[in-house]
């Protein structure tokens, strides 16, 4: 018996020897693609200078080269040009505010509970193909409700290429207080409470649900620091969350390496986020004098997201939403214009956000709201751009066009620093080097 299995070794150790060899990894591994792009027009985010018939080499998933004139033997054989000669070439875009899980059909409070986590990834994997098609290759999430984190799983399907998708940078829960603009359930009260995860009373509850957040795959945490509009039983001016429960989650978060997040709308409790040290305010629509100097002294962050207050203004009661809920989005909206211009007057960091439900209608749409609202043409293209790439610390491979980057780009059909409409009518979108919307 022994000595049939020696036998059996000498015969299958060349077999396995040769299979190994054919079905080695460097044996399958192809070579690295070249690509040429002829850019018509090519900007250069950080100072807005615009180079005519640009050329950009790209190899692999990165930018090789810049130059304004083709690559030699660049343009035969295996390294055709891409003719976009005729279009404005920008940076891949980053919306820095955003929800994968939601659904443009409707702005019923109730939607959350007739809708499962499976039925609102679907609709998630939906949405970041419209993303992709208006040219953003990076979104925020900026929490979801569901305690499953359908979010993370989307997150992963995109980097595994399961699915197609912008880069996802994922918040966790959208830590509320009950009661709060995150708390999600609507049953009357002598239904079973829901009891959900993201709801927090006290100061110990925060630091279980922010490690609950980051046990489970959070990168940023968001808080909610104020009542929101959407919701019918929350009141915008309130804070909501306390001073004592923003500082733990800040500080839990931070120790643990990631950032914290804030929806605040209300003055009080803007400047109660800031003093606790989080790292962005998402909305920030009553900012006031003392806030935006807080904000600037202290590198605090706004993603303002004008548009989604202004368009849910349009939809008025169409999509389901409660009377009490269009009151408050009425009155809140006259407080955006005089909060942005305090921003600006005070030189805060402003990245590019949109927080709209309906995706595909909406999320070009914040670059006209921002210029509306006293930005330059320029310095929206830089919230979506090198803004946003600085804010989610992925500026070392994106946010513009430079060797060594991401091969992230978008085409549009003029240039955007001369009309930024233009932002709405995107030609063609690569991502990592992959054409994802071709012309």
């Amino acid at each position: 018996m022994i000595h049939r299995l020696q036998q059996c070794r000498c015969f299958l150790l060349p077999v396995l020897t040769v299979f190994a060899t054919i079905h080695s990894p460097a044996q399958q591994t192809p070579a690295t693609k070249t690509q040429i792009i002829h850019a018509g027009k090519l900007i250069d985010v950080r100072t807005g200078h615009i180079a005519a018939d640009a050329y950009i080499t790209v190899v692999g998933e990165r930018i090789a080269a810049v130059s304004m004139s083709p690559p030699a033997g660049g343009t035969t054989g295996d390294n055709p040009v891409i003719d976009l000669s005729h279009y404005t070439i920008v940076p891949g875009l980053i919306d820095a505010h955003g929800h994968i899980l939601s659904n443009p059909t409707t702005q019923s409070s109730t939607s959350y509970l007739i809708t499962s986590a499976p039925q609102a990834t679907v609709r998630g994997v939906a949405n970041l193909q419209f993303w992709l098609k208006h040219g953003f290759t990076v979104v925020r999430d900026a929490c979801e409700p569901y305690s499953s984190y359908p979010q993370f799983a989307l997150r992963e399907g995109v980097e595994k290429k399961l699915i197609t998708g912008p880069r996802i940078i994922a918040a966790g829960s959208c830590i509320s207080l009950t009661g709060g603009h995150g708390d999600s359930d609507r049953l009357s009260p002598d239904k079973p409470a829901l009891r959900e995860p993201n709801q927090v009373d006290t100061v110990d509850d925060v630091s279980r649900i922010v490690r609950r957040d980051i046990k489970f795959g959070a990168d940023w945490i968001k808080l909610m620091a104020t009542g929101g509009v959407m919701d019918p039983i929350s009141d915008y001016r309130v804070q909501e969350l306390s001073d004592a429960q923003m500082a733990r989650a800040v500080e839990d978060a931070h120790r643990a390496g990631h950032k914290v997040m804030v929806h605040a709308e209300g003055t009080v409790g803007i400047k109660a986020a800031i003093r606790a040290g989080v790292d962005s305010i998402e909305h920030g629509t009553m900012l006031d004098e003392e806030g935006a100097k807080m904000m600037a002294e202290r590198g605090t962050w706004l993603v303002p997201t004008l548009y989604c207050f202004q368009h849910d203004l349009r939809t008025g009661l169409s999509k389901g939403r409660e009377p009490s809920s269009m009151d408050k989005g009425i009155a809140i909206v006259k407080e955006q214009g005089p909060a942005f211009q305090r921003a600006l007057k005070y030189h805060i960091k402003i990245a590019y956000g949109v927080d709209d439900d309906d995706i595909d209608e909406s999320v070009s749409r914040e670059f006209s709201a921002l210029v509306r609202g006293g930005m330059t043409p320029l310095e929206a293209l830089q919230a979506a751009t090198i803004n946003g790439a600085e804010l989610l610390s992925l500026d070392k491979d994106l946010g513009a066009i430079e060797p060594g980057k991401f091969a992230d780009f978008v085409a549009v059909p003029s240039n955007p620093l001369d009309d930024i409409t233009v932002m709405e009518h995107v030609a063609w979108v690569m991502k990592s080097g992959v054409v994802v919307k071709p012309l």
